[in-house]
């Protein structure tokens, strides 16, 4: 756990980010994932976090799908600090526990990162230029899932990896 004197020693904190392509509608998707963004950013403080945000983007109207993803990576990338860790959600990325995801946020923190930005892509995907700018490629295993269902799972496995920082007992191994 930090001490209070690190914490206000430390200068800015990391702000956490999850930028996505399409919008959820009203209803239980977003509200399952405004219950977690709440309770996430109820706890960033007291683990040197700036705080915990979602931003949401139209999916591009472009007719080819190449060039669809680069209007959407534009637009992904305008929420994007210089400096920011970028970890794109691809089911082609590499499985990674909780554990490893919350010590990835804290040594983004600890690096003096601006923000640790999360970005799921559209339907067509991620453009390959915004991939590459990754620092990781991650997936939530080797299935496909709905938007929808990434949304919750990864504000879900924010407000999880706060709690791993902090020594919270919500995640048990």
């Amino acid at each position: 756990r930090l001490s209070k004197a690190l914490l206000f020693e430390s200068g800015p904190a990391v702000k956490i980010i999850l930028a996505a392509v399409g919008r959820l509608k009203n209803g239980p998707e977003r509200d399952l994932c405004a219950r977690y963004l709440e309770r996430a950013q109820a706890s960033a403080r007291g683990v040197a976090l700036s705080g915990v945000e979602m931003k949401e983007i139209d999916e591009g109207r472009a007719r080819r799908v190449e060039d669809r993803k680069a209007e959407e990576a534009k637009a992904l990338a305008g929420f994007i600090a210089d400096g920011a860790r970028l970890i794109v959600l691809d089911e082609r990325g590499r499985a990674i526990s909780s554990a490893d995801f919350a010590a990835d946020i804290g040594r983004a923190r600890d690096d003096g990162a601006p923000a640790y930005a999360l970005v799921i892509g559209g339907p067509d995907g991620i453009d390959p230029d915004l991939r590459a700018k990754a620092h990781k490629v991650i997936a939530f295993g080797a299935m496909t899932w709905p938007h929808q269902l990434v949304r919750i799972m990864a504000t879900e496995q924010i407000y999880r990896a706060i709690t791993i920082l902090a020594g919270h007992p919500y995640h048990r191994v």
